[in-house]
């Protein structure tokens, strides 16, 4: 009896009109941060790229919440009626507290059960995104920053060029040494090449030079191109490596040596390269090493 009550209730629940928009204010903020997440665990990502995606994703979710609970009102009212259940919320009688001392105004209490929901769940759910996004998008914005000359110096004025250029090798220099000149960088930028497109990602640039056989004339510009690209956005590569140990490090296996561990990591890790060597070489050869002789 419980459990037939227990279920009416559940039931009751998620055929409710509050559930319906409940669950349409999910999916559309979720459809808005799926596709960016992926795109940000990729292995090829760039800098440059992951900063405009954050930067527009957190503008479509700045209009959604302008607008976005009065549209879905409009989609939970069609789905209450695909299931033939009113499409409306049930109101709570408003309880009053008697105060000793009051010496602040109390907050007025919300009668509207729509506006009530739309300022309790609604703004605190999309602020909470909004406020992840920010947070994720100041330190990469932060970076960015310091390499951004890569990319924009067409269009930076000399003083501005030279000021950014000598920021990114204070940045990338470690024990009195830097990876690059920044004096040099700026004349290298100065003296660049047209280029084939008016905007240019890191990526783009180094493929550039390395096709126009100019790694040897712009070094300073080649190397922080290549730190550009290969700096990481996300831990996605490194939560799949430690994905990949659990996999391969079972219980059966806990025995094994350290050695033995780091060459099924490198084989499981790099399994398209593995999957192009042969086997049977590998069989001859521990074949030939370990074989002996029979004496008679």
């Amino acid at each position: 009896m419980m459990i037939k009550i227990e279920a009416q209730s559940l039931a009751e629940e998620v055929g409710s009109y509050r559930f319906s928009i409940c669950t349409v204010v999910w999916y559309d903020i979720l459809s808005k941060v799926k596709q960016v997440s992926k795109v940000m665990q990729s292995v090829s990502m760039q800098l440059d790229i992951a900063v405009d995606l954050l930067r527009k994703t957190k503008a479509t979710l700045e209009d959604y919440r302008a607008t976005g609970f009065a549209s879905a009102q409009i989609s939970a009212k069609d789905m209450c009626e695909n299931m033939d259940v009113d499409a409306v919320l049930k109101e709570k009688r408003l309880r009053s507290t008697k105060r000793q001392f009051s010496y602040e105004a109390p907050d007025e209490p919300m009668a509207n059960a729509l506006k009530k929901m739309e300022v309790t769940f609604f703004n605190r759910v999309v602020d909470v995104c909004i406020t992840s996004l920010n947070e994720r998008f100041e330190h990469l914005e932060e970076v960015q920053a310091k390499f951004g000359v890569l990319v924009n110096f067409p269009e930076l004025p000399r003083n501005e060029l030279t000021k950014q250029c000598q920021t990114l090798s204070n940045t990338l220099s470690s024990g009195g040494q830097s990876d690059i000149d920044g004096k040099e960088l700026a004349l290298e930028l100065m003296n660049f090449p047209t280029l084939p497109a008016p905007t240019m990602t890191t990526l783009e640039l180094l493929v550039f030079l390395e096709r126009k056989n100019l790694r040897e004339v712009y070094p300073n510009m080649w190397v922080a191109l290549r730190i550009a690209v290969t700096m990481p956005v996300t831990v996605a590569s490194a939560e799949r490596s430690f994905s990949k140990l659990k996999l391969i490090k079972t219980y059966l296996r806990s025995t094994m040596v350290q050695e033995r561990l780091s060459g099924l990591a490198i084989i499981s890790i790099n399994s398209d390269v593995s999957r192009q060597l042969s086997y049977e070489d590998f069989i001859d050869d521990f074949a030939a090493k370990k074989s002996r002789r029979v004496q008679f």
